[in-house]
């Protein structure tokens, strides 16, 4: 079966027409119409904790929860995403990578939609500031025989770790694990400069949420961030929700990294998408929700993680930030992608997981009319 879409290209502002067919693109084409909306490549994201309720750090992590996120993600036009497991117990990793496994096997959109597990901690740093919200007495130093157990227990479904490179045993660990295959990104650390440069020499190729998940006082120089800035082997992600990273900070770093190798995240958390109030999170203990979105450890000016999705992501580096939709559309796609096996891309002979989205520019919002994946149209089988 054939399926046809229109809308206008964020790169040229023209209307085109692309034609899938079994999953493909197999044609795009310049169309006379005059379409309102952006047809765009279906949104990625490396880093979901959880959305709407739903977590994959629960200790009741079942598939049902996972199918439910999932279509959540899908509702704000995200059609690639990777679970990520924050730093706790051996024995509840194990145990939700074992879920995670099982809900891709039971379920081919699952299958489609999740590449991979993004498992951040448990080896970072155990400083306040550096370690955010995650739990000081689950850190521990990275192992290749725990990693080992990962893979064992998922089907080798572990394929970006977060760390941080300050551990002595990091260099051989980060060669051990990049060798495999999967994609080594550093955060939540103290590390100095030298030991930035040594991991990225053995392979790391990421900074997670860069400028968050540090120290609240740095060094002028050298430091961390201006080590990862610098370093053109690392691809950074950031979240550009207004709250973890000033406008002026974000916009700096963006230009400083470049958009080439600048990637959008939302680190939603289970919280995003309730009301606001007063919560116990699996992540962090008791926190805080304000009406503005912003998540924190109770009683501290520590962020719990994010709320706004990548949806808001695009929205807030267009209005404020000063970029492109094009361009803020290619780091919440294609440069993703490259991390996923080259998804997020529009072109003949790629995965026909595509988006319309809409722009009021009267009231900065952004809409999404259309999610297709593999060329079916999933908002409107839905409903």
């Amino acid at each position: 079966m054939e399926t046809t879409l229109r809308g206008k290209d964020p790169g040229t502002g023209k209307t085109i027409e692309v034609r899938c067919r079994e999953g493909r693109v197999i044609a795009i084409e310049e169309a006379d119409s005059q379409e309102t909306g952006w047809l765009i490549p279906g949104l990625i994201d490396l880093q979901v904790n959880g959305y709407r309720g739903d977590d994959f750090n629960s200790d009741t992590l079942d598939i049902d929860a996972i199918q439910r996120l999932a279509r959540n993600l899908l509702a704000e036009g995200v059609t690639t995403f990777l679970p990520t497991l924050v730093t706790a117990s051996e024995e509840k990793i194990l145990h939700n990578l074992r879920v995670i496994g099982a809900a891709r096997q039971h379920d081919p959109l699952l299958r489609h939609m999740i590449p991979y597990v993004h498992i951040e901690g448990p080896h970072i740093a155990a400083e306040d500031g550096p370690r955010g919200a995650h739990s000081v007495e689950h850190i521990r130093p990275p192992d290749l025989n725990e990693f080992k157990r990962w893979q064992a227990a998922s089907g080798n479904l572990v394929g970006m770790v977060t760390l941080s490179p300050h551990y002595a045993q990091a260099p051989e660990y980060i060669c051990e694990v990049a060798a495999l295959g999967v994609h080594i990104s550093l955060g939540h650390t103290g590390a100095n400069a030298g030991q930035i440069l040594r991991a990225v020499d053995a392979g790391a190729r990421l900074s997670t949420h860069l400028g968050n998940g540090v120290a609240g006082m740095l060094p002028r120089h050298p430091n961390l961030i201006w080590a990862q800035l610098a370093e053109d082997r690392l691809t950074a992600s950031f979240i550009a929700d207004g709250h973890h990273l000033p406008v002026d900070t974000l916009i700096s770093m963006l230009r400083a990294k470049t958009v080439a190798r600048a990637v959008l995240i939302s680190d939603l958390v289970a919280l995003a998408g309730l009301s606001p109030g007063d919560y116990e999170s699996p992540v962090g203990g008791r926190v805080c929700l304000h009406p503005d979105g912003r998540l924190n450890l109770a009683g501290t000016d520590y962020l719990a993680g994010a709320t706004a999705t990548m949806k808001d992501a695009l929205t807030h580096v267009v209005v404020n930030a000063g970029f492109s939709l094009s361009e803020a559309v290619g780091m919440a796609t294609g440069n993703p992608g490259r991390f996923v096996g080259n998804r997020g891309v529009l072109r003949v002979g790629a995965r026909a997981d595509l988006v319309t989205i809409c722009w009021d520019e009267s009231s900065s919002k952004l809409t999404t009319s259309d999610v297709f994946v593999l060329g079916q149209d999933l908002l409107k089988l839905s409903h």
